[in-house]
Order: structure tokens, then C-alpha cells, then sequence
């Protein structure tokens, strides 16, 4: 029979009154526990330092012309209306939208075809040609231009719209081709078999299985060819003579000049360039993020 003192607990040695405590370790605290203050004072500072210029352009661009006013009242649009008419950026605009968007079709097209070919393929210099594509990213625009030149002045399409289309679009394609090819090996090769199963070509199984899968991926290539092509201004400024073909970046250009700047005109036209970059990012930032995510790693 098992008595109550053998079932009793033994009882805890006692600490020699001698005896240090033992040192706690201190708990490191969590993210959502550090004081809001040291998250959102930086994060208030970067705001401010970000939004002042924005500012200035918007009081530049909305108040009379001669006024010293830090608020924009009354508002006037006339700095607008000049440009927009005066300056010819009505026609810089049409010509920077066609040449945008032509530039995204290009190199969106050509870029999901060769990104395919390195994403389903193997042949004997992919790893070269993959080398060659990301050491042209070191390559600036600028040591393009000389070549560039000569070959569009014996093509004849200097003064064309079509010869800064080409030059964007190949200054685009190595960066859209990696982009691409890492989205199309996210996905799985072996719904590209079970559409060949199913009787599907080759072409056929990539449009109708392939294709929509990739949409995030095409929109973020496509939205960051047309904001660079919108943007860039050493190959319209090199390669278009002609003030009627133009884009916007070199008509910002035109509004500077060595004795004195109309800063009205120049933060409207501003303005003016900036409103599509802005809504296209708008409208996109879901897809663009998620391609880029996508096409920055191989799954």
C-alpha cells in the first residue's frame, strides 16, 4: 500500500542566502510594440520633404503670373491655356501618347516572345545571352546615341517618330525579356501538357492557358515601357528636329531659355507631363506590384 509520504512531493532545496538572483533576459519588443511615435515621425518627415515640391509646382502653375502669394488664390488657369496653345504642347502631347503607347505594344510583344523562348527552351548560349542581356542594363542611353543616329540617318527616318519608337523599344527589351521569362517559369509546365494532351498546339495551349496568367506580369512591363518612353528626352531631343514631332520632354525643354524662365508656363507643363504617369500608376499599382514580385524570383 503507498503511503501519503512517498506519494508527497519532494520538497525544493533551499537557496543559500549567499546565492546572486539570476539575471532576467529582457524580452525584445515586437513590431506592433514599439511607441508609434518612431514609426510615424520619420515616416511624417519623408511625407513633408516629399509633398513641399509638389506643392510649389501646383502654387507655381495656379496662381496669377507676378504674384508672390504662398497660397494660390485667386486660381488662374492661364498658365495652362499658353502652354497648352502657345506652346504647342497639345501637339507635344499627342506626339509623346502615340509614341508611349506604340513603344509599350513593341516591347511588351517582343519581350513575351523571346521571355518564353528563355523560360521553355534550352540551347546552347542561353546562359550568354542571358549574361548579355543584364550587362546591357550597365550601358547608358547615351553611348547609344552616336550609332543610333548613324543608322537612322541611313534608314532616312531621322525627324520620324518611328525612329524614337525603335530606339526606346530596344533600350526597353533586355530588362522586360528577364522580367517576363521569370514570370513564365512561375507557371507550371504541367498545365502547358495537359492542354497538349487535350489536343492544343503549341501556340494555342500558351493563349489560352499561358496568356492570362501572365497579366500582371505584361501589365508591369508594358506600364514601365510607356513611363520611360513618356519620360526619356535624349532620344527625342537627338533623333526629331521638326517642333511638330516633338514629345513633352523636350518641350519642357523649349520653355527654358538662357536669359529667363516663365516658371508659370514651366509648372503647368509640368503638371501636364505628370497627370498620366500619375493615373497609370494609379489605376495599375495592383498588377504592377504583384509583376514585379512575381518576375523578381524564380519559382
Amino acid at each position: 500500500m503507498i503511503t501519503e509520504a512517498a506519494t508527497a512531493p519532494a520538497p525544493a532545496p533551499a537557496r543559500a542566502d549567499h546565492e546572486p538572483p539570476r539575471p532576467t533576459k529582457k524580452r525584445r519588443p515586437a513590431w506592433d510594440e514599439v511607441p508609434r511615435w518612431q514609426i510615424y515621425l520619420p515616416l511624417g518627415v519623408y511625407l513633408v520633404f516629399t509633398l513641399i515640391p509638389f506643392y510649389w509646382i501646383l502654387l507655381f502653375a495656379l496662381r496669377p503670373a507676378g504674384s508672390t502669394s504662398l497660397v494660390p488664390w485667386p486660381v488662374t488657369f492661364e498658365h495652362f491655356e499658353k502652354v497648352w496653345t502657345d506652346r504647342s504642347f497639345g501637339t507635344f502631347f499627342q506626339n509623346s501618347v502615340y509614341v508611349g503607347l506604340a513603344t509599350l505594344v513593341m516591347t511588351t510583344l517582343v519581350a513575351l516572345a523571346g521571355g518564353y523562348a528563355l523560360a521553355r527552351f534550352d540551347f546552347r548560349i542561353k546562359r550568354a545571352f542571358m549574361l548579355a542581356l543584364l550587362c546591357s542594363q550597365f550601358v547608358p542611353g547615351a553611348l547609344l546615341l552616336v550609332p543610333l543616329f548613324e543608322i537612322f540617318a541611313g534608314l532616312q527616318m531621322i525627324n520620324s517618330l518611328g525612329s524614337v519608337i525603335i530606339a526606346e523599344t530596344v533600350f526597353q527589351l533586355p530588362l522586360s525579356m528577364i522580367l517576363i521569362s521569370n514570370f513564365i517559369k512561375n507557371v507550371p509546365y504541367s498545365l502547358e501538357e495537359a492542354a497538349w494532351v487535350d489536343g492544343c498546339g503549341r501556340f494555342r495551349a500558351f493563349r489560352v492557358v499561358v496568356l492570362p496568367l501572365l497579366r500582371p506580369g505584361l501589365i508591369a512591363v508594358g506600364s514601365f515601357a510607356f513611363v520611360h518612353s513618356w519620360n526619356h528626352f535624349l532620344f527625342a531631343l537627338m533623333f526629331l528636329n521638326n517642333q511638330e514631332k516633338q514629345t513633352i520632354p523636350v518641350g519642357l525643354n523649349t520653355l527654358m531659355s538662357a536669359d529667363s524662365v516663365d516658371l508659370g508656363a514651366l509648372a503647368a507643363g509640368g503638371i501636364i507631363a505628370a497627370v498620366p504617369v500619375v493615373l497609370v500608376f494609379a489605376f495599375i499599382q495592383k498588377w504592377l506590384i504583384t509583376g514585379f514580385s512575381a518576375g523578381a524570383v524564380k519559382g
